[in-house]
């Protein structure tokens, strides 16, 4: 992040590595993904085949009484023509991209290179960047924090800007509340109403209450489910007893780990709500990225756009 952006940043510590380095030539390869897989819906540099309000001018055609608005009659063709003509312009639109981002307590959790906050930090920087360029818009959807907050799309510089703010703010400790991806999911369909590019960054943690919502975005918009994980949510070390919290309810348990068939329980019931969620995702229509906490997400997240760049 370059110049006076990067004081925007959350402040660094031991406990909170933050994504690490985003070099330039990532970045433009993920703006050359991501412009590519949005070509379709309507980049700031494309023209869209769609007709509406605009500045340039598509075609003139007779006026239409009880379908046209009279505001749209041009008078110069009607007074060449003697019968009232409305003008119909082509609708030029900048890409509006979206970022859900999950800012509840089980998103503070890492055991590995970072915590799982800190990978939905480096994708909204390096997608922010992205979608902040050549007059594109970007907008923000916050949720499981105790103060949900919304950023409305955009322009350039002040939409990322907008969205960095938020983002420290979210990083504050102590903002936690109930995580609830189906209501961010219903607010974000309320709010995003022209076709857009949505990125969902969770960690997919809770009830599947968002599949329905997820479904009504899947219709409108391209939409990416990114989930955060880390190692330690999939399989237990055997370091002998240890005192389970659950960042979200505090609700505590103490275990075992020395137990073979208890760490193998805890696999399969990891594995299978994984499964679970998964399937939910890709039922609604939705595309799923999982980004590690351990070693490189950056490359991944790369490798992904490349990929449904190739396949759109």
């Amino acid at each position: 992040m370059a110049g006076g952006l990067a004081s925007l940043a959350p402040v660094r510590t031991p406990a909170r590595p933050g994504p690490g380095p985003l070099p330039e030539a990532a970045l433009r390869a993920l703006d050359l993904s991501v412009r590519r897989r949005i070509t379709a819906l309507l980049a700031g540099e494309f023209r869209s085949s769609q007709l509406g309000e605009a500045t340039e001018l598509a075609q003139l055609r007779p006026y239409v009484p009880g379908d046209d608005d009279v505001r749209r009659i041009d008078w110069n063709a009607t007074a060449r023509t003697g019968e009232p003509h409305v003008r119909v312009d082509v609708a030029e639109r900048a890409l509006t991209a979206w970022l859900v981002l999950d800012t509840s307590a089980s998103m503070h959790f890492g055991s590995a290179d970072r915590r799982k906050a800190d990978v939905a930090e480096g994708v909204v920087l390096a997608l922010g960047n992205v979608a902040s360029r050549r007059g594109n818009r970007l907008g923000l959807v916050t949720f499981g924090g105790s103060s949900p907050a919304m950023v409305r799309p955009r322009q350039g510089r002040a939409g990322l800007v907008g969205t960095l703010l938020t983002l420290r703010q979210e990083s504050e400790p102590g903002q936690d509340g109930a995580t609830s991806l189906g209501a961010a999911l219903e607010r974000t369909f309320k709010y995003a109403r022209q076709t857009a590019h949505l990125s969902i960054l969770t960690d997919l943690r809770g009830p599947i209450d968002w599949a329905i919502p997820l479904a009504r975005l899947a219709a409108r918009h391209d939409v990416l489910v990114i989930e955060m994980r880390d190692p330690r949510e999939d399989e237990l070390p055997n370091v002998g007893e240890l005192a389970l919290v659950d960042p979200e309810t505090g609700k505590q348990l103490r275990v075992d780990t020395r137990s073979k068939r208890l760490r193998e329980r805890f696999a399969k019931a990891a594995a299978d709500d994984r499964a679970r969620q998964v399937a939910a995702v890709r039922r609604a229509g939705a595309e799923h990225l999982v980004l590690p906490t351990e070693g490189e997400w950056l490359k991944p997240l790369l490798a992904a756009m490349a990929r449904r760049r190739r396949g759109r």
